[in-house]
């Protein structure tokens, strides 16, 4: 099974740049983790829920169609909703911005059922110095594509992590598939 697909022009560099205003339209919040427990040795980013962002609803239209169409070619997984907002982060060298490796299943009864991950990369990766999304889905660690407006799927059981910002500012998207558990 291939546990790491890209799109690698999911989004435009239009589309990306209207995501990061709506997303800045209204104070971030502190991101926390799995839960709502913030600690910041763990993650150190600022986020936005979109659907609590008015005039985003085409950012989940066009999430929803990369998101299928990579599962259909991809991953085939039982898919049946999208249980959570579509998120968008802040990672900026001011934070020294970073998330340890992780793995996006959690305890809660929205996030135990998480099967599909998709991050765009919003932020043209010349904006930035570290902030490297990598992914380690056996020995090896892979990177995602940095190109703006490419989206890295891989199943949410993966390990994957945010490396500290260095200078700039990352700005990523991410959303989470549902569906039953795992067999």
């Amino acid at each position: 099974m291939q546990t790491v697909f890209t799109f690698p022009e999911a989004f435009t560099v239009s589309e990306c740049d209207r995501i990061t205003a709506l997303s800045r339209a209204e104070a971030l919040a502190d991101a926390g983790l799995v839960g709502g427990a913030t600690d910041h040795n763990l993650r150190r980013a600022d986020v936005a829920w979109l659907d609590e962002r008015d005039g985003a609803g085409w950012v989940m239209d066009r999430i929803m169609q990369v998101v299928l169409e990579g599962n259909r070619n991809v991953f085939d997984f039982d898919l049946r909703e999208f249980a959570e907002s579509p998120q968008v982060a802040r990672y900026g060298a001011d934070r020294q911005g970073h998330f340890t490796w992780h793995s996006d299943i959690g305890d809660g009864p929205v996030a135990r059922k998480r099967k599909l991950t998709m991050v765009v990369q919003l932020s043209d990766a010349g904006c930035y110095q570290g902030g490297v999304l990598e992914m380690m889905a056996d020995a090896n660690t892979r990177q995602a594509d940095r190109r703006q407006g490419s989206a890295t799927l891989f199943p949410s059981f993966v390990l994957h992590r945010v490396t500290p910002v260095k200078s700039g500012v990352r700005h990523s998207l991410t959303i989470w598939a549902h569906g039953p558990a795992f067999r």
